[in-house]
């Protein structure tokens, strides 16, 4: 749906915007001369009532001049600099939760044409940790949020609920960031509490993470089993070790068992890359309503504390 919002902006804007220059060029001129020979006549300047009789302009006109810079505007900031997005599910808890409302900053990874998405600048690559919307790869128009944790060129495995890199280092290099190379490194984790969240009536574990230099919360059901049955095959690979392609990224959610991500469906094309999350600007609290009056969930607070930069 994003994908449409933003091709209809740009078709309004441009639709507007030359509506505005043929009458610019065109319809405007003739519409002076037309006053100016009123004017000429009556032998002095006519009033505004008496100018819009003699000489009107189209209503598409000044809609079309009203509402251009608005729209283009608008048009600028969603496509190249900022979008705004809501979570949508649980899958980045304990990080973002459901009723977080965010701004994806758009030019993080390049920036791209709002029609054809074609790369027009490059701007930098996703950084491990990174936490990243994106198109998702088997359906395009649906946009996806997760964590950047694998970079072309790594191995990845996850195991028993624990999560092992093996960084594609350059040549003599022997460390990236705490990973070391040549080696698969086991992420380490520490945990915080163990009530704090549940899913049905199971308690869930968060726990902090330690993604090379960057921290984050993950949260772990020690009661789910491991989805390895349904795990994404690489071909010459076990069924939980995966090796990055060249321009692809490995994604995971921070809800390690709630989560449709890599694991799942493969990797992220580079083509795919919408932009880097920073910044929660609202979010809301929901509860189920009644069906009878209102049905789905609906919004009973506003979670102020949560307002600021994303982790």
């Amino acid at each position: 749906m994003a994908g449409y919002f933003s091709i209809f902006l740009v078709l309004l804007t441009l639709g507007s915007g030359l509506i505005w220059l043929i009458d610019h060029f065109m319809f405007a001129p003739k519409r002076q001369q037309r006053l100016a020979l009123a004017q000429s006549s009556a032998g002095g300047e006519l009033d505004e009532e008496t100018a819009a009789l003699i000489a009107p302009e189209p209503a598409i006109t000044e809609t079309a001049k009203s509402i251009f810079p608005m729209i283009a505007a608008i048009t600028i900031f969603r496509s190249f600099l900022f979008e705004p997005f809501q979570i949508p599910s649980g899958s980045m808890m304990p990080t973002l939760l459901v009723g977080d409302f965010i701004l994806v900053q758009k030019y993080s990874y390049g920036v791209k044409d709002p029609v054809w998405r074609s790369q027009l600048i490059d701007v930098a690559e996703p950084e491990r940790g990174d936490i990243v919307v994106f198109k998702y790869p088997l359906d395009e128009r649906v946009d996806y949020i997760k964590r950047a944790i694998g970079l072309p060129g790594d191995k990845i495995v996850y195991r028993d609920k624990r999560l092992y890199i093996q960084p594609n280092c350059a040549e003599g290099e022997a460390q990236q960031g705490d990973l070391l190379c040549n080696e698969f490194n086991k992420i380490d984790m520490e945990i915080i509490n163990r009530d704090e969240f549940k899913q049905g009536s199971m308690d869930l574990v968060r726990l902090n993470e330690n993604l090379t230099t960057l921290k984050h919360d993950i949260l772990i059901n020690p009661e789910a089993l491991e989805m390895k049955g349904r795990y994404y095959q690489q071909p010459g690979t076990r069924s939980d070790e995966w090796v990055v392609p060249a321009d692809h990224y490995f994604m995971m959610g921070d809800n390690r068992d709630n989560s449709q991500d890599s694991r799942v469906w493969g990797f992220v094309p580079k083509e795919n890359l919408v932009g880097k999350a920073v910044f929660i600007w609202m979010s809301f609290e929901f509860e189920n309503g009644p069906d009878d009056i209102l049905p789905g969930w609906v919004p009973t607070g506003v979670r102020f504390e949560r307002l600021g930069n994303i982790q």
